[in-house]
């Protein structure tokens, strides 16, 4: 499909909450359908303050009686291109890069959907979270990150025992 300016091929990125604007804009023009090209300078993009960068990484946070899981779907990477960090207020940080495909002079692409670029996602974890024996693990491109809890001291429990009547 050509434009009258050469053709028009899909560039698609992870866009977090584009504005109402951006969104009017996509819509009155998808009768180009997947040929249409949009660039960032179309989008303001407006990103939650847990995500600073252009890819949305999902993370799934479970409390178990033990501790505190994290775990994340990272396609694609390895263990050495993913940072767990843990900070002095009880901040688990996980962060890394999934960088572009090398794109070649002689490729034509069809479609562009898998997201590239940096990711960071912050989490603050409550008092009772042992942030020195976070541990993480890397399998089939799934972050497991367990942080252990402390462990909750049952109070001692003394039955008082009736006196009899005088």
């Amino acid at each position: 499909m050509t434009n009258g300016l050469g053709p028009i091929r899909v560039v698609v990125g992870i866009v977090a909450q584009p504005t109402a604007e951006a969104t009017s804009w996509i819509h009155s023009h998808s009768r180009f359908g997947t040929h249409l090209r949009i660039s960032r300078s179309h989008l303001n993009l407006s990103f939650a303050k847990e995500t600073s960068a252009l890819v949305d990484t999902r993370v799934d946070w479970k409390e178990t009686p033990e501790a505190h899981v994290f775990k994340a779907d990272l396609p694609g990477l390895n263990k050495e291109e993913v940072k767990v960090e843990v900070e002095d207020d009880r901040v688990l940080q996980i962060s890394g890069e999934r960088k572009v495909e090398k794109e070649e002079k002689k490729d034509t692409w069809h479609r562009v959907e898998r997201s590239s670029g940096k990711f960071l996602r912050r989490f603050r974890l409550p008092e009772n979270a042992k942030m020195d024996q976070t541990k993480a693990s890397m399998e089939n491109g799934v972050l497991t990150v367990t942080v252990p809890k402390v462990e909750v001291k049952k109070p001692d429990v003394k039955s008082i025992r009736f006196l009899a009547k005088l």
